[in-house]
């Protein structure tokens, strides 16, 4: 492959999985590169690990807030909504608002949530028991994340499937299963956004333990979240809480399928499960990338950038960077070193980076409990989308324990 046969914007590319071969191409050759976008002009292609983490840390130079974190323009009605949430915000203005979130995301409160998330895996697997054979990726997967952040905003159980319904529609628009037209995500966008609104309103002001009351009634540096900016602030929690760990538990749970000998180990030695789901977050990376956009005339690796220009910070092409990665395409659950960027980096590293790790290994700890084995009962299909990583079905049928 040539460097102009580059094409990394091309949805289809996505489908048989990360395109490490143009990643590794653009890494070796253009670590910088400038991409035209199908809709006229381009963007700047950063694919190793130290560019994309400088990037990360320098919010003064690459703004989330001008343009989003999309590489795609938003048209001018939709905009000033994502830039309401946290992932569209830069410091100052993001400070506060991200305060008042991990608030609720300390050490402590994880430890006292880690009972119930145990309970609400062991039913979700309970009814896997039954029945056998499903669609790992929605049944079983995708069952946990919506039910735990579904039960920290206090959210009715019967609006979980709603909520990963609107997700989905909004992060995969161009996958033609689960995705939609540009009019029906708008739609999706504004009717989420417009739920979130009207719990928040209801629970104002009423005190409650749940996310959203705290959300609403918490008072930082000043700063108390108002009904309008929730409804954003909702949006980015629902999405994030259902879609990455859906895809780190679906993906990880596929590459220790491809290797018995891997899913073998783990299931004996669960005291391997923290190093090994690094290594899941290093692998699967739920997101390909986030983009930055340039506030005055600066350089990346001495490329020159010009004030406005849209960077791309291409996160599963840096977690595979040989000069971060000893044998980057090799799967080591113990892999000592693994400073992966599947939560990205900086000001707007991952909310729930810590949540998500926590359902991970809750998740897997279970599994093994109940089930003897898992197996492929039909080949997996992947998502299409250059932006989410991740599997929409993957066939499996399991084996019960004898209890």
């Amino acid at each position: 492959m040539k460097l102009e046969e580059i094409d990394i914007y091309n949805p289809d590319h996505y489908i048989e999985g990360v395109p490490h071969q143009q990643f590794q191409l653009l890494r070796e050759k253009a670590p910088v590169y400038w991409h035209p976008h199908p809709d006229g002009g381009g963007y700047w292609v950063l694919s190793r690990h130290e560019d994309v983490r400088a990037v990360s840390r320098d919010f003064k130079t690459f703004s989330a807030e001008r343009g989003y974190v999309l590489v795609d323009d938003l048209p001018e009605d939709v905009l000033p909504m994502v830039q309401g949430q946290l992932l569209g915000m830069d410091p100052p203005d993001h400070g506060p608002l991200r305060r008042v979130v991990l608030s609720r995301f300390t050490t402590r409160m994880l430890a006292e949530l880690e009972p119930k998330i145990r309970d609400i895996c062991r039913e979700i697997l309970q009814k896997c028991v039954d029945q056998p054979e499903c669609n790992f990726v929605y049944d079983i997967a995708g069952q946990l994340p919506s039910a735990v952040i579904g039960s920290m905003m206090g959210v009715p159980a019967d609006m979980w499937s709603k909520l990963r319904e609107w997700s989905d529609l909004q992060t995969s628009a161009s996958d033609p299963d689960i995705g939609g037209t540009p009019e029906e995500v708008k739609q999706a966008a504004i009717e989420m956004g417009q739920y979130g609104y009207s719990l928040a309103a209801d629970r104002k002001d009423k005190g409650g333990d749940d996310l959203i009351s705290l959300l609403v009634n918490v008072e930082v540096d000043g700063h108390k979240v108002n009904e309008a900016e929730f409804a954003s602030l909702f949006i980015q929690i629902t999405v994030a809480g259902n879609e990455t760990t859906r895809a780190l538990i679906a993906g990880g749970m596929y590459e220790l399928i491809k290797r018995p000998e891997l899913y073998k180990q783990l299931e004996e030695n669960p005291e391997l499960l923290n190093a090994a789901i690094e290594e899941m977050l290093r692998w699967t990376c739920p997101l390909h990338y986030f983009r930055r956009t340039a506030t005055k005339d600066t350089e990346i690796a001495g490329q020159f950038i010009k004030e406005n220009d849209k960077v791309v910070m291409l996160y599963s092409s840096a977690n595979f960077d040989e000069r971060e990665f000893e044998q980057p395409l090799e799967f080591r659950i113990d892999r000592e070193s693994n400073n992966h960027m599947a939560f990205g980096h900086g000001v707007h590293f991952c909310l729930g980076a810590h949540l998500a790790r926590l359902e991970t290994r809750i998740f897997f700890e279970e599994f093994f409990k109940m089930f003897q084995g898992i197996e492929l009962a039909a080949e997996p299909f992947r998502i299409r989308s250059n932006m989410v990583n991740g599997f929409k079905k993957m066939p499996v049928r399991m084996t019960a324990r004898d209890i």
